[in-house]
């Protein structure tokens, strides 16, 4: 499984080793961390992933992605999915990146090309949610092309779908007809 590479970011599929890394809160000779990282949501993607590698096998390509920065390796974060996607073609992503990262369209950058390569790999549906207060995680998955999809007393939840019909002409799977 290789890098997934946009203009200004490199979406790394995440490693054992990485894993144990980020686990452990050490990095190992070869990483590059920027400060804050991991973040409380790193490690405990980094958890989920290690745990789900030991009772199924490898996620990948549906699992867990570091968010390194391309000008200079620098992990600012992470990115992935909580799973395969389910009977329906649906799966569920989630996302971070440390505050100093924050604000320069990193994660806007990063959730779009997890959703092109979701598309590209059959999925149907993504979903994501944030707390009703996180009004820049809503920015980031609105900017990225998914749509509000309802609320409870604690979270707002969005979604992006796709039909074949929405396909465009040139057969890229990019969010850009998705409803």
């Amino acid at each position: 499984m290789g890098d997934l590479v946009t203009e200004r970011l490199v979406l790394h599929p995440m490693t054992v080793g990485e894993a144990e890394a980020v686990v452990a809160g050490t990095p190992d000779d070869r990483a590059c961390w920027a400060p804050g990282y991991p973040a409380d949501g790193d490690v405990l993607a980094a958890r989920r992933f290690l745990d789900t590698r030991a009772a199924t096998g490898d996620p990948h390509p549906f699992g867990n992605y570091e968010i390194r920065l391309r000008a200079d390796g620098r992990a600012i974060g992470g990115v992935g999915f909580h799973g395969p996607p389910d009977a329906a073609g649906s799966v569920t992503i989630g996302y971070g990146l440390v505050s100093s990262a924050r604000g320069r369209g990193y994660a806007s950058e990063a959730l779009r090309e997890l959703l092109r390569f979701a598309r590209a790999r059959g999925a149907a549906r993504v979903k994501g949610d944030a707390d009703l207060d996180n009004t820049a995680s809503h920015h980031v998955m609105t900017a990225a092309g998914m749509r509000p999809a309802g609320h409870d007393e604690r979270v707002r939840y969005f979604e992006i779908a796709w039909t074949a019909a929405q396909e465009r002409p040139d057969g890229d799977h990019r969010p850009a007809h998705a409803t």
